[in-house]
This record gives structure tokens, sequence and C-alpha cells, in this order.
């Protein structure tokens, strides 16, 4: 495989362009050099053939080839909201996620969960995670990225998502699950599927009731105890098939 770097700006077919620093930087890493093929995409959807045209101190001009509609998501789509694991269990989180075809993950802060982030701190790693995210799908092949949002508490985050009843929301819960991953995997609905997954330690138990009162249905991975940052991948591997 050729490759694969990801452009934040809009591309189009048979057009110059410059890469944007990052991608740049990443080509001269690999020391391809002018001749080379390579793969862009922009997460709009297929991904591009371009060929390295020039090469300088900083800057990386490529001739963009041909679009090709390729797709690589997963059958469903599935958004994570986790309780943030600490250190760089996130990252890794992260990362493997998209790998299996995370379509958004929403980092959250909760009773349980060692990591707390003022505001400044949060947007520095929301903005690291997305750039994990993109090093990630330009690596397993994926053209669109998944979204990852802004950290909020869980409390603030549920009172954002409201209400439901649609059957798609899901948490995972070693109280009250009852349910298994596989039986909901296998009910109807071709929506997106929320699942809600704690930190070490996992949710406490008026945030689990919080949840289900707003449409979350308890879910169990099984008799095993596993790490936060496994249970929340186990669960996505789980409803998305494929």
């Amino acid at each position: 495989m050729t490759a694969r770097f990801h452009c934040a700006q809009a591309l189009a077919a048979d057009s110059a362009l410059l890469l944007p620093p990052g991608a740049a930087r990443h080509v001269q890493v690999l020391r391809l050099q002018p001749g080379d093929a390579i793969t862009l995409f922009d997460g709009q959807g297929g991904e591009y053939a371009a060929t390295v045209e020039r090469m300088g101190r900083s800057e990386v001009a490529v001739q963009v080839g041909a679009h090709a509609a390729v797709e690589r998501e997963a059958p469903r789509a599935v958004r994570l909201a986790v309780g943030m694991p600490a250190n760089e269990r996130m990252d890794w989180l992260v990362e493997k996620a998209t790998e299996l075809g995370v379509a958004e993950i929403q980092p959250l802060m909760t009773a349980h969960g060692v990591l707390r982030l003022n505001a400044e701190r949060a947007e520095k790693k929301r903005a690291h995670w997305e750039a994990i995210a993109i090093a990630a799908c330009e690596q397993c092949g994926r053209n669109r990225v998944p979204l990852i949002h802004p950290v909020l508490t869980l409390e603030a985050w549920l009172r954002q998502v409201g209400p439901a009843t649609d059957g798609r929301r899901f948490v995972l819960s070693l109280a009250d699950g009852t349910r298994r991953i596989a039986e909901a995997a296998a009910e109807p609905g071709a929506g997106p599927a929320w699942v809600l997954s704690g930190p070490e330690g996992g949710l406490g138990t008026a945030e689990e009731q919080a949840a289900m009162a707003q449409g979350f249905v308890p879910l169990t991975l099984g008799s095993r105890v596993l790490r936060a940052e496994t249970a929340a991948l186990a669960a996505l591997v789980g409803l998305a098939g494929g």
C-alpha cells in the first residue's frame, strides 16, 4: 500500500497542491522523492491518487490525480462515550477504536475517573487525540476521521444528548447489565449506536441510573472484569460488526 496522508483542506482531482505542514513533514521523514506515488484523503469520503512533484526544505508539492470512491467503514456506526482512563491509556483507546471503526468519541469526566482537565488542557487533549485518530486512519486505510468531541462531564453530556427511546443507547454495567452484547448487536436498527463506558472502577450507581433515565440500556460483556479501555473496545467490536 502506498503511503497515505490526511489533508484537512478539500481535495480535487487533477489539481496541484502544497501539502499541509504535518503531511509535508511526514513525507520528508519517509524520505519520499519526486515521482513517488502517495494516497491522499480529506475525510469527506474516498481517496485520491497523487504524485510527489517537488520537495523543498519545508514544502512538499504534489499533483493530485483521480478520486476513488473507496470506503472502509464499519457496517454499523458506533459512537463511544468513555470515562477517560488515566495516563496513555486514553491515547491507546483512541488509536485502537479508530482502527476498529468508531464513528465518534466523547471523552468524559466521571465520578471515579482520575483524569481532571480544565478548559485549556481539555482542548489540548482533544486536539492531541484528534491527531492520534488521523494517524490511525492513515495507517489502517480509513478515509473518514472519527469525530473527537470536546471533553465534558458525564452530567453535562447526558443533558446534551437528552432522553431517547430508540433502543440504540447502551451503558456497560457491572451491576445491572443482563443483556449481552451479542443480543444487542442482533437487534434491528440502522441508526448510530451510543455506548457509554466508565473509567477504571466503572461508573457510579447514580451515574448509571442517570444514563438509564435517558434511555441507555445496561449491557454486560460477560463474567470477566475487563480494563476500562478493553471494555470500550469490546463493546465497539461487538456492536459495529465487520
